[in-house]
């Protein structure tokens, strides 16, 4: 029987322990630029400044990750949506990485206690706030563009406070504990620094 015990929560639906943002009235111009950021379909370019930096930043990140996503090529898609939308909301992207770790474990379908949803936990609400009510919150590039708008929404209204922010992100504001651990996860796991190569 203890055995039994101790293998239920491998058999339970994966489920996150991080918090959830919290609703927040938003005046008409922060809705507007909210959706606009979320509507706005992402152009078929690269996020990287060249092909040389672009390939050693997938090759290390996807080493560090192949653990947690071990197929190949949706490791490669995931690094490069991850890429792509946190430079499009102005965010390092190892951050976000960081983020991802804390918040779901890099568990697509994960769901917190709160409702919270997918990589970046992202709570429903936001859809019927500031996109559209089909948005999948369970899909990548979905899930991680409404992330990282929040977070660069959060940024701005703590004028550059990432503390504060990631505090706003898990509705933790003013506890430590969720901004270290982002922290942490960003500075130990993700931080990265491009070879002499590709700086060329």
């Amino acid at each position: 029987m203890p055995l039994l015990l101790l293998a239920l929560p491998l058999l339970a639906p994966s489920a996150a322990l991080a918090g959830a943002q919290k609703y927040e009235p938003l005046s008409a111009s922060v809705h507007g630029a909210l959706s606009r950021s979320v509507s706005d379909r992402a152009p078929q370019h690269s996020s990287f400044e060249d092909s040389a930096v672009a390939t050693d930043w997938l090759s290390e990140m996807s080493g560090r990750l192949v653990k947690r996503i071990p197929d190949r090529v949706a490791r490669q898609e995931f690094l490069r949506s991850v890429h792509y939308e946190a430079t499009r909301a102005g965010l390092d992207p190892q951050l976000v990485l960081g983020l991802i770790q804390v918040e779901s474990g890099f568990k697509k379908y994960a769901v917190s206690s709160a409702g919270a949803r997918g990589f970046m936990q992202v709570m429903p609400f936001w859809v019927k706030l500031v996109g559209r009510s089909d948005d999948n919150l369970f899909h990548l590039r979905t899930n991680l563009r409404y992330g990282c708008t929040i977070l660069r929404h959060y940024l701005d209204i703590e004028r550059g406070d990432l503390y504060r922010a990631l505090g706003r992100y898990n509705g933790s504001l003013g506890q430590a504990a969720y901004p270290n651990m982002v922290r942490a996860a960003w500075q130990n796991q993700w931080k990265f620094t491009p070879s002499a190569l590709a700086l060329r």
